[in-house]
């Protein structure tokens, strides 16, 4: 996997215009742009597997959020969705690309819906695809919920550590019947997290709310969401309800745990083939 990960799917970097440092993974040489968002515990080598089976189609860039790997974290103690949003956007103008499809897991799903409620037109893509969505605890009414998860996530860091984090992770993020490589690469992807990073995702999941975002997403945005079916995290039931609040598509990857895009690669690459615009131009540049 890690020999994979250098030759097709290399870190690079991009700083952008107002200076800060982003790191990004890129695979594919032509067709549409998919841009690939990754959650709370994870980083943007994790798309490996998925990102290979769709570099023939498509080119697939997968970024570091801030605060993950070697990404500058955002100035601000307590960022907003819309903060990562921004970030996005700073990348996106940095390498003058526009994405055709937007895939946003856990909590890349909420900094996904702020991108689409707040890109100028240049910089929306076509299609959404909210993966396994983490709706968030910012909504009016979830401050007790939002208080009690933030001190159980940040509890768990200070007492086991990333290392801790990361060796019981896949019990969390993947289903019973996953195999020994899949949970071989959860353990790496979470061993790589950064402290400060990690603790202003968890103010930004407690914080913030996918919907109100959503609801105010560009015109023109293809928003879906889908969910692994063994998914214990945000589980099949809340994501099909989300989806249905907002009259979205909603659909299943079979026999796959949280993060379904590890466990069951084939399956999500079938889903996103099916999202590419037939005729896209690569990578189409943004339009200044």
């Amino acid at each position: 996997m890690l020999a994979e990960l250098d030759a097709g799917f290399a870190e690079r970097t991009a700083v952008l215009a107002d200076g800060a440092r982003v790191a990004y993974r890129s695979g594919g040489r032509q067709g549409p742009l998919v841009v690939l968002l990754h959650g709370i515990s994870s980083g943007a080598a994790s798309w490996l597997p998925c990102a290979s089976l769709l570099a023939a189609q498509a080119r697939v860039l997968a970024w570091d959020a801030p605060g993950y790997g070697a990404s500058a974290a955002l100035a601000q103690p307590a960022p907003r969705a819309s903060d990562y949003a921004a970030r996005l956007a700073g990348l996106l103008e940095a390498l003058a690309l526009r994405p055709d499809v937007i895939v946003g897991h856990s909590l890349g799903a909420l900094m996904a819906a702020a991108f689409v409620a707040q890109a100028r037109p240049a910089l929306l893509p076509s299609r959404l695809l909210l993966l396994s969505p983490a709706q968030g605890y910012g909504a009016p009414g979830q401050q007790e919920q939002a208080a009690q998860v933030s001190a159980q996530r940040l509890q768990a860091l200070a007492q086991l550590g990333v290392e801790g984090l990361a060796e019981r992770g896949p019990q969390r993020l993947l289903s019973a019947a996953a195999d020994a490589g899949a949970r071989d690469w959860v353990r790496w992807n979470m061993r790589r997290l950064n402290v400060d990073g990690y603790r202003q995702a968890v103010a930004m999941l407690c914080g913030d709310a996918i919907e109100p975002y959503l609801q105010r997403r560009a015109a023109g945005v293809d928003a879906r969401v889908a969910c692994g079916g063994a998914d214990v995290v945000t589980t099949p039931a809340a994501s099909e309800a989300l989806a249905q609040r907002l009259g979205l598509p909603f659909g299943l990857v079979p026999d796959a745990g949280h993060v379904c895009y590890i466990e069951q690669p084939q399956a999500l690459a079938r889903m996103l083939r099916g999202l590419l615009p037939a005729a896209a131009a690569p990578g189409a540049a943004v339009s200044h």
